[in-house]
Parts: C-alpha cells; sequence; structure tokens
C-alpha cells in the first residue's frame, strides 16, 4: 500500500487554514473543517458559479463549524450567496451542516436518492440507544451484552444534537450520468458504492478534475461496513466493482479532489492499490476460518490496535463486510449457532492461493471516515 501510495502526486503539501480557502483548479477553491477524530479535518469545496456558488459537502455538525462557515460567507464569498449545496453521501461529516446552510442561505440541498434516505435512516437508528435490531446484528456477531449496553450510553456521530439543525425535508435528486452546469463548467455525476449506498463524485472534464469525497482517498482506505440497518448486506461487491469502473473512465492524469488527506495525482494506481488490499484482506480473513470463526474473533488479524468503543463496531462492519463478499463468492459458508454466526473457509483452491506470513501488516485501526 504505501509504495503505491508513494507513487502519487501531490501538488500542494500543505492545505489551507480552517476559514480560508484556495484555489486549485478554474473556478475550484478548496477548504477544510475540523473534526473531532482521529482524522483532524475533512475537505471541502466551493465551485464558483457566476453569480452564486455550489458547495459541496458541509463538515460535521457543531459550532464551530458553523462558525467557520459563518467567516467563509462574510469574507470569502465576494457578496455572492450560495445557491446550492451537494453532499457526495450521507455521513455526519459530509452532511452535518446540510441543514443550516440550505436554511441559511435558501439553497437546494442536491444529493442521491438512497443517500438522502439513508441519511435520515441512520438518524433514526442511532437515536435512544438503538433497537432490538441492531442488538441482534452485534450479538451475531459475537459481541458481549456488557459491551452493548456500555455502547447505549454513548453517543455516535449520528446522534442528533437538540440545536441541530435537521437535514433539509425536500432534495434534488442526483444520478449517475447526470451533469450539472455550474459556472463555465460541465460536471458529470458518477455514483459509486461501498462505503455508502450511492455515493456522488463529480468529474469535470474539461478540468480535468475529480471530486471524489470517500470514494477515492490517498493514504487512507474507507471504512466499507455492513450496518445494522442492512444486516445481510454485501457493500464490498459494490466498492470492488465500483473501482472496476472508475478504473475504466477516468485517466490518470486528473486531479483528484478528496474528502480526506491531500488532492493528488495518480487516480489509476490509486484504484489498483485499494483493490488489491481488500482482496488481500479477504485472504487472510480465508486462511484464518479454516476452523469455524466468530466475526468478533477475526478483528485482530485485521487490525493492529486494541480497538475499543465506536472504532469497535466500525471493525466488526468491515470485518463482515469481507466474510458477505466471500460468501457471495462462495468461499466463506456462515452457520447460526446459539444465536451466533460462524464463518468456515469452503473454497478447495484455498491451499493453492494462500501465502500466511506474506500479507500486508494490519490496518492500525478503522478510521472513522
Amino acid at each position: 500500500m504505501n509504495d503505491v501510495a508513494s507513487r502519487l502526486e501531490y501538488p500542494w503539501q500543505a492545505p489551507p487554514e480552517f476559514g480560508d480557502v484556495m484555489e486549485v483548479a478554474s473556478g475550484v477553491y478548496w477548504l477544510q473543517m475540523p473534526l473531532p477524530m482521529s482524522l483532524k479535518y475533512i475537505n471541502l469545496y466551493l465551485l464558483d458559479d457566476n453569480d452564486g456558488w455550489t458547495v459541496v459537502d458541509t463538515g460535521i455538525r457543531g459550532e464551530d463549524t458553523r462558525e467557520l462557515w459563518d467567516r467563509i460567507g462574510n469574507a470569502r464569498l465576494g457578496g455572492k450567496p450560495i445557491t446550492r449545496v451537494i453532499c457526495t453521501h450521507m455521513h455526519p461529516d459530509h452532511t452535518g451542516q446540510a441543514g443550516y446552510l440550505c436554511e441559511r442561505w435558501q439553497a437546494p440541498l442536491f444529493m442521491s436518492y438512497s443517500e438522502y434516505y439513508q441519511a435520515r435512516s441512520m438518524g433514526n437508528m442511532f437515536r435512544d440507544g438503538g433497537n432490538w435490531q441492531m442488538t441482534e446484528y452485534f450479538e451475531r456477531a459475537g459481541i458481549e451484552a456488557e459491551f452493548l449496553a456500555q455502547m447505549r450510553e454513548s453517543r455516535s456521530s449520528f446522534t442528533p444534537e437538540p440545536e441541530d439543525r435537521p437535514i433539509p425535508p425536500s432534495f434534488v435528486r442526483l444520478t449517475d450520468g447526470d451533469t450539472l452546469d455550474i459556472g463555465d463548467n460541465t460536471w458529470l455525476v458518477m455514483t459509486g458504492s461501498g462505503h455508502s449506498p450511492e455515493h456522488v463524485c463529480l468529474y469535470c472534464k474539461s478540468l480535468r478534475v475529480l471530486i471524489s469525497g470517500d470514494q477515492i482517498l490517498p493514504v487512507i482506505t474507507s471504512n466499507v461496513s455492513v450496518q445494522p440497518t442492512e444486516p445481510f448486506g454485501n457493500p464490498m461487491v459494490g466498492w470492488l466493482a465500483s473501482h472496476e469502473r472508475f478504473k475504466s473512465l477516468l485517466p490518470n492524469d486528473i486531479l483528484v479532489l478528496p474528502a480526506h488527506n491531500l488532492p493528488f495525482y495518480g487516480v489509476q494506481e490509486r484504484l489498483t492499490q485499494l483493490i488489491d488490499h481488500h482482496e488481500d484482506r479477504m485472504l487472510i480473513l480465508e486462511e484464518n476460518c479454516v476452523t469455524p470463526q466468530k466475526a468478533i474473533d477475526l478483528l485482530p488479524h485485521l487490525f493492529a490496535r486494541k480497538l475499543e468503543g465506536h472504532s469497535r463496531f466500525m471493525a466488526l462492519g468491515e470485518c463482515i463486510a469481507h466474510l458477505h463478499c466471500l460468501m457471495t463468492r462462495q468461499r466463506i459458508e456462515r452457520t447460526l449457532v446459539n444465536d451466533v454466526f460462524l464463518y468456515r473457509s469452503i473454497d478447495p483452491t484455498l491451499p493453492d492461493r494462500a501465502r500466511p506470513g506474506q500479507h500486508e501488516a494490519p490496518d492500525d485501526a478503522p478510521e472513522m471516515v
């Protein structure tokens, strides 16, 4: 992973200061907002729309982010209003200020259908400590009841705060293949899945720029998890297929503007690396499921650090996503024993494919993205 990542080119070595903006292509401006997690910031983008501005992603909820948006609105927009808010996907660091910005500027929200309604669903799922469906999902993965009880008392980043502006009650749907005329440029909507159900990326051929959100990141790998809202989902299949499709469509010399880390060149190399990384993770799981295993007991094979709190939930969801993909490939079977799922390798070609001791090192921990 590091070898491929080192071949990427980073035209800027430092981000803009909080509350400031930096032009990275004609009419395309980069800004950052702080995050209260291991990733310290999120990249957001402003697109000059001649008489106004289009915002791409909004930052996480909270007073600090709102104050930074107010500072930018007063000093960095040249007296022009925000006329459109685009959220690439439903996660709270991308949608957290959508309600505030849309209300303040009376600007419509643009999202894909699945992302808009998943954002509303996730808010309900984590309200009041969850529900029986969430409890069953985690218990069948092998998480002990005491840990679940402890986590019910904590707050998720999806958990609404009393002062939150809710996500707007209406939206404009974005669909793969749509085009948006923003200022003097046309942007193509390209959707992927895996990290979220219908993640929007924006590609401008004339500028040779891709706003990739969390779908393509240059250093870290986005979390791809089975969620309690869809306990039998198969997001890894969609993730891998999306990256293969993007490889077939995107030239390598475009500037990629991600939601985290620095803008970069080398999208083809990065897509290949991301695919190879997850294939390697799945082979590790196969090698360690020769005898039946609980999902929770497989986490040390994927992550080096002791996992606590919400990072444990994220790691578990990612492990199960890999297992579900292997089930689709008929390399893993799942059985329910004493209300816990056990996973066992069943592909007879595994001895020929296995390479214990030759894998990438375990990830430190799942990133909160």
